[in-house]
Order: structure tokens, then C-alpha cells, then sequence
């Protein structure tokens, strides 16, 4: 069997009867915090032209979309949703892929299960058939992707997309694996936002769900792929990956025995996941010897070789953000805001507060060393050591991040979040009844509690601001 094969026919045979408990609980609190994400964009005014594209031939489906009123067609609510859902980038991530696992599976997944009228247990299943798929990809070249300038968000994450939408589908092994194939000619989204702060990253997983879609629409329809797609001489890696040396068949081997969906990390930050470790570890500083703006001479950020050209690199355009989401990939502007500011939350990347002269007159005091903490990404260690102007040299490192499985948030952190996230576009009490509904989703006969999100608006930039 190929890889791809292989795959098929893990996800055409997945059932969430065989999936450890806590492998599903993680599932369900990942699907909250992905819509959470997605919600909290909605009412600061996020992303809308998404919604204004997809709504732009006025055509009407059975798939539902945050903030738009109507049901869209499924391939439209999952690009909306999915670029929604990574817009803060607030969304979870997988570290040894360095792929946003959720903003593209689970997108695509509550779509397919719309058209299907699909169970919530098989929805679930669906989902971490995807998370799984995705996360072996990008695992199978760590941090080789961002080193070639491929987003592996996208560039996997439509597999991840097309392998939850092929088993909601009831697609065969067969015909799976060739929308797989045919998934792989779809697998794109470069890095080159990072050069001026634009929107492309936050189209990614939006255009990974809809091409998971599309890939699974053509392959029922008789399309074929190549099943030789991930390791085949013009295939996925060779493309994307010349010269490096992956070996995608040995993630494949322990499919359905060990499971990678519980290691996904959540945020806790609305930015890079590399400014994590540093922002909690100037905040430890900070509680333990509180200091001002004034007192600091100098802060020194820790990272390792990607979060330096994801965050830290030049350093020249990292100490003035040229746009709020270029602001969420600056560790300068992160820290020197948490300083000044004393907490980072949404509001600190809205468009006022990147302009903010007392947080921009601290950055250029930032500047970092680069540490080689694993030999490939694992998870997003970093720390700070900060200079004070009478002398003191005091520091905090944390090998793994927070929201890490190695340091989790617990279920009520996530669910806290999910709350402050989704009350920013609905009711408190859509927003509660949307929660359970999502935390008992196996038991949920189909997915009509996404009605709520139909309902989602965007807050007065002032209330968001005061929280």
C-alpha cells in the first residue's frame, strides 16, 4: 500500500467507537475553542470580506457560516469558517507539525456533516481522522516547510480537510484515497505575508476546507488522484520538499494505535504561538520583581531557529508593525506590550493599539538570542531575560509552552476562553447553549446547534476594547 493508501483506509474505517475517551474529549474541547476563535473574529470585525465573497452570487445551501444569516453551499461556509476561525490567529496548533490543525478540519468537517444530516459521533470521528492525517504530514518534515517558505497549515492541512470530509461522506478506501490525490494538487499557501503583514496566512485554512470539499465532491463523482501522491517522484514532498529527506511512510505505521490529537496545543495568546513562551515568561518576571517601562533597560527573547524568522526576523520590521496581524508576529511588540500594558489579549492587536507610542517606545529594547531547544519544532520553548537600569539581570524560560500537552490548559481554562471569545459576537446565553451542545456532541442526533452561530455579531469597537 502507499501512504496514501494507507491513510484511506484509516479514515474510511474510523469509528469513534474505537477512539480512546480522551482522545475524543480533546477532540470536542478543540472543535469549542476552533468556533470560540472563530466567533471572537466575527465581532471584532474580522475577516468580513470573507463572508462578502462567499455571499456574493447570492447562492443559498444547507451549510451554516458565522454571521451569515442564511445557509451558504458547503464549500463556501467552510472557506468563511475556516478563515474565520485562523483570523485571530487565537486557534490551536499541533508543535512538532507546526501545522493550525482545527481552522481547516474542523471547517470542512461541520460542513460535510450539514450536507449529510450526519450525527455528532460521526462528525467527531471525522474530525480526528483529519486532525490525525493532517498532524503525520507535517510531523513527517517538522519545521522543513517554513524553511522553504510553505505554510503547512494549508499545505496539509487540506488532507487533514479532505480525509474528514471523505468519511463523512461514506467515501470507500478507494475512492478516498483518490481524493487524496487529487487533494495534493491543491495543497498550496506560501509564507510571504510575513514581508508586510497582509492577509493571505488567514485565507489558508479557509482554502484548505474548501478544496478538502471539492477534492471529496470530484472523487465521489469518479474523479481519480494519484494514490503515489505523498511519496511519489512528482508527488507532495518532492514538490514541495526537494532535497529533504522525509519518510512519511514510518508516521503512518501506528495509524489507529497511537493517537496524535490529544498533543495539539491550545493558545492562550491571539498571536504566533512562538511569542507564547516568552509573554509567560516576562509575565513570571514581572510578578515576581514588578517593574515599570522605565526600569527596564533591556529584554532579551529566547526562541529557537523558527520562531527567530517567524517573530523576530528583521529585526527592524518587528518593532513597528506595519498592521495589527503583523503585530501578532512580533515578539518586540508582544512583550513590550505586556510591559506597558500588563496583560496581552485581543484588544492589544487591534488597529488603536498597535499606534499605542508608550508600547512602540519599548520595542527597539527587545532583542533575542536564538537557542536550539529539540532538533526540530516540539514546542514553542522560549523565555525572556530582562536588563533593569539599576543593574538586575533576572530571567524565565519555559521549555514548553503554555496550552502545551506537556503544560496543559485544563478543560476549564479552554472553556473559559471559549466563553470571553464567543461572548464577543453572541448572547451569554447562544453561547452557553452552543457549548454544551458542542461538549456532548457525540450524543447530538445531528448538527442543528450550529444555528447559533448564524446569530453571530460584531461589537462596537469601544466595547471591545473595554472587554
Amino acid at each position: 500500500m502507499t501512504t496514501g493508501e494507507r491513510l484511506a483506509s484509516f479514515v474510511a474505517a474510523s469509528s469513534l467507537d474505537e477512539m480512546p475517551g480522551e482522545v475524543v474529549e480533546a477532540a470536542k474541547l478543540h472543535v469549542l475553542d476552533t468556533l470560540g476563535c472563530g466567533l471572537a473574529a466575527q465581532g471584532l470585525g474580522e475577516a468580513s470580506y470573507a463572508a462578502s465573497a462567499a455571499q456574493e452570487t447570492a447562492t443559498s445551501g444547507p451549510a451554516t457560516a458565522i454571521g451569515v444569516t442564511h445557509g451558504l453551499p458547503a464549500v463556501e461556509a467552510a472557506m468563511v469558517n475556516g478563515i474565520l476561525c485562523h483570523a485571530l490567529d487565537f486557534d490551536d496548533t499541533h508543535p512538532g507539525s507546526v501545522v493550525h490543525v482545527s481552522a481547516g478540519v474542523v471547517p470542512a468537517a461541520l460542513a460535510a456533516g450539514e450536507i449529510q444530516a450526519a450525527r455528532g459521533g460521526d462528525v467527531l470521528a471525522a474530525i480526528v481522522a483529519g486532525n490525525e492525517t493532517s498532524i503525520r504530514l507535517g510531523m513527517a518534515a517538522g519545521g522543513a516547510f517554513h524553511a522553504r517558505g510553505f505554510h503547512p497549515t494549508s499545505v496539509c492541512g487540506v488532507f487533514g480537510a479532505t480525509a474528514a470530509a471523505a468519511r463523512l461522506r461514506g467515501l470507500d478506501a478507494q475512492t478516498t484515497a483518490s481524493a487524496l490525490g487529487i487533494a495534493g494538487s491543491m495543497a498550496s499557501g506560501v509564507l510571504e505575508f510575513l514581508a508586510d503583514g497582509s492577509d493571505t496566512k488567514r485565507l489558508h485554512p479557509g482554502w484548505a476546507a474548501h478544496a478538502g470539499l471539492m477534492a471529496v465532491r470530484l472523487a465521489a463523482h469518479g474523479a481519480t488522484g494519484p494514490v503515489s501522491i505523498l511519496e511519489g517522484d512528482r508527488g507532495f514532498y518532492r514538490t514541495h520538499l526537494p532535497g529533504v529527506d522525509v519518510d512519511i511512510a514510518a508516521r503512518v505505521e501506528d495509524l489507529g494505535e497511537r493517537w496524535l490529537t490529544p498533543e495539539i496545543a491550545f493558545k492562550p495568546y491571539p498571536a504566533c504561538h512562538y511569542v507564547t513562551a516568552p509573554i509567560d515568561a516576562l509575565a513570571q518576571v514581572l510578578h515576581e520583581v514588578p517593574l515599570s517601562a522605565d526600569d527596564v533597560a533591556q529584554i532579551v527573547a529566547f526562541t529557537d531557529v523558527t520562531g527567530e524568522k517567524l517573530v523576530l526576523d528583521p529585526p527592524e520590521d518587528k518593532v513597528r508593525p506595519r498592521s495589527a496581524y503583523d503585530a501578532k508576529f512580533s515578539l518586540p511588540y508582544c512583550l513590550a506590550y505586556l510591559l506597558v500594558r500588563g496583560q496581552v489579549d485581543v484588544a492589544s492587536f487591534t488597529d488603536a493599539a498597535i499606534g499605542d507610542p508608550d508600547v512602540l517606545a519599548v520595542t527597539p529594547r527587545v532583542t533575542y538570542e536564538v537557542k536550539e531547544y529539540a532538533s526540530a519544532p516540539d514546542a514553542f520553548s522560549g523565555g525572556v531575560r530582562v536588563l533593569t537600569r539599576d543593574g538586575q539581570a533576572l530571567e524565565a524560560e519555559f521549555r514548553y509552552q503554555r496550552g502545551s500537552a506537556e503544560n496543559p490548559l485544563s478543560a476549564a481554562d479552554v472553556q473559559a476562553k471559549y466563553r470571553a471569545n464567543a461572548m464577543l459576537a453572541l448572547s451569554a446565553s447562544t453561547a452557553a447553549e452552543l457549548e454544551t451542545a458542542i461538549l456532548h456532541l457525540e450524543d447530538e442526533p445531528d448538527l442543528s446547534a450550529l444555528a447559533a452561530l448564524r446569530n453571530a455579531r460584531a461589537r462596537e469597537a469601544t466595547a471591545v476594547a473595554s472587554g
